[in-house]
C-alpha cells in the first residue's frame, strides 16, 4: 500500500470514527452553553443538570474533537472560531431531530407537546444513529451486526430503547423479515441527515486550519463520468491527497433520494424540471445535445446526406425507455412528425453500448461527450444529422438548504473550473435555480 493511500485510509477512518463516536448529549450541552454564555446558566435554565456534569460534557466533546471550543473568562464562556464551526453543525442536527419529531407527531402516536430531546434521549451517539438507519435500510439484523461488529442482542436493545422513548414501533417482524413502519422510515431518513452533519464536523475544523480531509460522495450521472468528473477529481486530489472521493452510479431517482437523505453530497449530470426538483438546488454549467453516433466505417458515415429514411432503416442501440436521452430523441422525432427508432438493444451500460457500436453497424443517440475518447481517436463518428432540438442543461444538483463539507465544496468548484476551461462544452452563464 502506498504512503498516500495509507494517509487517505487513516484520514477516512479518523473522520468516520469521530462521526460515529460523537456524543449527542455532549453536543446538546455545547449548544446550551453557547446560548447561555456560561455553564451554570445552561445547567440551571436549559439542561436541568448539575453544572459538573455539563462541564464534563464540554470537556469530553473538546477532547473528542481535539480542539477547544470556548474562550473561558471571568464573565463566562465565549465561542472561539472552532466553536462557531461546531455550533453551525450542532444547530442543523437539532433541526433534523425537530423535523423528525414534527413528522412523527403529524402521523399520530406522539403528542404535539413531546420534547425532542426526551424523544431521542436513547440515541447516545452517531454509532447508534448509524445502526438504526442501517437496520431500517437493510432490514436484516445479522447483516447490520456484521457491518458494525456488534451483537444482535445489542441492536435489539438499542431499537427497543428508541421505540420505547418514541412510543411507536419502527420495524415490524414479518414472515419475510423486518419491514419498516412509516415512523421507521421517518426516523431513518433524518438519522442519515444527522450523520451527514456529524461527518462534516471534523473536515470543517481541518479546513479552517488549511487542510482538506474526509470523504466526498458524488452521484454521477452518465454524461459527467467520461471527462468532467475524472479530471476534476484528479486535479483536486493532486493538491489535497487527504481527501477521499466515492462515486455512486445509479438512475437519477435513486441518486436524488440519496441526496435528500444525506448519503451523497451532490449530483453531477443532466438537470431536471423544477417540478421534479422542488426541494433541490440546481446549477446549470453548460448545455449539451445528443448526437447520432456510429462506427467510423459505417455506411452512413460516408453518406452524402443522412435523412429520416436512412435512420429508420438502421439498427439501433438506445438507452432504456424513460431515460433523458431516450425521451429527448423520441420528442425530436415526434416534433418532426416521424416515428422514433425502435431499438434492437436497450442498455444503460456504456461499455456494452461502446462494444455494440464498434463491432456492428448499430447506431445510437447519446451525448457525444460520453464517447469522447472513441470519437477523438476516430473509431466512432458523429453522423451529419443535427439534433439541436435535444439541448439540455448539465450541472450540479444539491439538496436545498444543505451545507456541504469543505471537500464537497472544493470538488464542485473544481468541476466548474473543468467546464470553464474546456472547449468541448458550451458554457452557461452563472445560473442557480431550484
Amino acid at each position: 500500500m502506498t504512503g498516500r493511500r495509507q494517509l487517505q485510509d487513516k484520514v477516512i477512518d479518523r473522520t468516520h470514527t469521530h462521526a460515529l463516536g460523537l456524543n449527542l448529549r455532549h453536543l446538546r450541552a455545547f449548544t446550551a452553553v453557547a446560548a447561555a454564555g456560561s455553564i451554570a446558566r445552561a445547567a440551571d435554565e436549559q439542561l436541568f443538570r448539575v453544572a459538573s456534569g455539563v462541564t464534563r460534557s464540554i470537556s469530553e466533546l473538546e477532547g473528542a474533537l481535539g480542539r477547544p471550543l470556548f474562550d473561558r473568562g471571568p464573565r463566562g464562556m465565549a465561542l472561539n472560531s472552532y466553536g462557531d464551526l461546531v455550533l453551525l453543525r450542532a444547530r442543523r442536527i437539532e433541526r433534523e431531530f425537530e423535523d423528525a419529531r414534527a413528522q412523527l407527531v403529524a402521523r399520530g402516536g406522539i403528542g404535539a407537546s413531546a420534547d425532542v430531546h426526551s424523544l431521542f434521549a436513547s440515541i447516545l451517539n452517531g454509532r447508534r444513529l448509524a445502526v438504526i438507519a442501517s437496520l431500517v435500510e437493510k432490514r436484516n439484523m445479522p447483516a447490520v451486526a456484521r457491518e458494525f461488529g456488534i451483537t444482535q442482542p445489542a441492536i435489539s436493545s438499542a431499537l427497543k430503547d428508541l421505540e420505547g422513548g418514541l412510543g411507536v414501533a419502527l420495524l415490524e417482524r414479518r414472515t419475510r423479515g423486518l419491514v419498516p413502519t412509516p415512523a421507521g422510515e421517518i426516523v431513518a431518513f433524518h438519522f442519515k441527515r444527522v450523520l451527514a452533519e456529524l461527518r462534516h464536523i471534523g473536515p470543517d475544523i481541518a479546513a479552517s486550519e488549511g487542510m482538506l480531509q474526509g470523504s466526498v460522495n458524488v452521484g454521477a450521472l452518465p454524461l459527467g463520468r467520461t471527462q468532467i468528473l475524472p479530471q476534476a477529481i484528479a486535479s483536486l486530489l493532486a493538491r489535497h491527497p487527504g481527501l477521499h472521493v466515492a462515486t455512486v452510479e445509479s438512475p437519477y431517482d435513486a441518486l436524488a433520494a440519496s441526496l435528500r437523505s444525506g448519503d451523497i453530497d451532490f449530483i453531477l449530470g443532466a438537470l431536471r424540471s423544477s417540478a421534479d426538483a422542488r426541494d433541490l438546488q440546481q446549477e446549470a454549467l453548460f448545455e449539451d445535445r445528443i448526437s447520432v453516433i456510429a462506427r467510423a466505417g459505417h455506411p452512413l458515415a460516408r453518406a452524402a446526406r443522412v435523412d429520416f429514411d436512412a435512420l429508420r432503416q438502421a439498427t439501433w442501440a438506445l438507452s432504456r425507455q424513460g431515460t433523458p436521452s431516450r425521451e429527448l430523441l423520441e420528442r425530436f422525432f415526434s416534433a418532426a412528425c416521424e416515428a422514433p427508432p425502435v431499438p434492437a438493444v436497450e442498455t444503460g451500460d456504456l461499455a456494452v453500448l461502446r462494444g455494440l457500436l464498434l463491432e456492428s453497424d448499430m447506431l445510437t443517440a447519446i451525448s457525444a461527450h460520453q464517447l469522447r475518447h472513441e470519437i477523438r481517436n476516430a473509431s466512432l463518428v458523429v453522423l451529419d444529422f443535427p439534433l439541436d432540438e435535444t439541448r439540455r442543461e448539465i450541472g450540479l444538483t444539491q439538496r436545498l438548504g444543505a451545507f456541504p463539507s469543505p471537500g464537497a465544496r472544493a470538488l464542485m468548484q473544481e468541476i466548474r473550473a473543468v467546464v470553464a476551461r474546456s472547449p468541448d462544452f458550451r458554457p452557461k452563464p452563472a445560473n442557480r435555480r431550484r
